[in-house]
């Protein structure tokens, strides 16, 4: 006789009958995989398909701003690097993926009023 289990729940039959379904236990974590995958993988993927086109796009005269926060206008475009003019006859090169976005034309010619 034990003096942590009382004998009544010792003696009682095993309720194996009233076992979960295979199927009822998977709802949870085909759940939990489809929240993350339509609140954080599909958005990110989305966005990165979105940068990329924007990158391969990149044309001579266009203003960008970099992740590093240059504003400056695209002068030259090669296969990975851009050359950026970015005031008073200072260029500089950058790698393309470090363009963060496309800026609208006469944005630099509004900070410099």
């Amino acid at each position: 006789m034990s003096f942590f289990i009382s004998d009544a729940l010792a003696e009682a039959a095993p309720a194996a009958a009233a076992a979960p379904d295979a199927f009822a236990s998977m709802i949870l974590p085909i759940g939990l995989v489809a929240l993350f995958y339509f609140f954080l993988i599909r958005p990110q993927s989305k966005r990165h398909k979105e940068h990329k086109n924007m990158i391969a796009s990149l044309q001579k005269g266009e203003e960008v701003t970099t992740t590093g926060g240059l504003l400056g206008k695209v002068t030259a475009v090669g296969e990975n690097f851009v050359t950026l003019d970015i005031g008073n006859d200072i260029s500089v090169h950058i790698q393309k993926h470090a363009i963060q976005s496309v800026m609208p034309k006469g944005t630099i010619k509004e900070l410099s009023s």
